[in-house]
This record gives C-alpha cells, structure tokens and sequence, in this order.
C-alpha cells in the first residue's frame, strides 16, 4: 500500500479523529476508558471534527450516525452529545481509524467507506455505520482485506 498520503498512527488516533485535548482533556489508554467518555457524553465538537476528517457534510454525518439531522444541529447548540449518540461517534471514528490503518492512507480509506462493495452485498461500508451489525461487518470485512483475503 502506499505510504504517500500517510498519517503517522500517533496523530490518526480515535482521539484525534474526534478533536483531540480540546474535546477530549484526558486522554484515553484503553477502550474501557471510553466507558465514561461516552456515558458522560462528547463535546459537540467532536462532530465537527469528525465531519472535516470525514469530508462530509452534517446532514450526511447524521445519516451515518442514525441520528436525526434536527437532533444533531440542536446537540450541537447544547454543546454536548447523549452517550447514545457519543456511543455512535466512537464507533464511527474507531471503523474511520481501522479503515486509514488498513489502507495506509485517509484518502484511500474514504474512498473505500464511500464505494459500494461486494463483500457487502453492494452496500457502501458508510451505509452501514448507522448500526452496530452494519460496523461489524465492516470492521470484519477491513479485517479480512488486512489478512489478504480479498473483500
């Protein structure tokens, strides 16, 4: 894979996907530290952050969260997200983080989220997000292209 558009690993964390210190002032060491980031609810920032890296817009990152364009904009005003909202965040920038790792490149791992795919009856692993069964079958299918089993 090419190495041309790639982000050192230690800049392309989950944390930095979300806004890094700013959103988050504590930084998380194991994936049970995101229990109480989550439970506690994100800044809304982190949506933004997450939108510029993901290149989309808030109405499409919505879709992708399965929450409503107009609860996410009032989020937003209120500064911070419910933890079932926070939850699908994490989730998205942990299957964005798995997707740049397995392509060696932000660019190549968008494009590969927003193209339909066979592996996937012809869904585009982005469509999927918005559930817990959806990200695992995309976090599954990312696994089986890292083992060079072509997805």
């Amino acid at each position: 894979m090419s190495t041309a558009n790639a982000i050192p690993q230690s800049t392309f964390s989950i944390e930095a996907l979300l806004g890094g210190r700013k959103v988050l002032p504590v930084k998380q060491r194991s994936a049970l530290d995101w229990v109480s980031v989550i439970r506690q609810g994100l800044s809304s920032e982190a949506v933004d952050s997450l939108a510029r890296t993901l290149r989309v817009t808030q109405s499409e990152l919505a879709v992708t969260l399965g929450i409503p364009a107009r609860t996410l904009a009032r989020r937003k005003k209120e500064g911070t997200l419910n933890s079932e909202e926070s939850a699908k965040l994490v989730r998205l920038a942990r299957v964005l983080g798995r997707a740049r790792e397995t392509f060696e490149s932000l660019d190549t791992a968008l494009d590969w989220l927003k193209s339909p795919n066979a592996a996937l009856s012809g869904a585009t692993p982005f469509s999927l997000l918005d559930t817990d069964i959806g990200a695992e079958s995309v976090m599954d299918t990312l696994g089986r292209i890292e083992h060079g089993v072509f997805a």
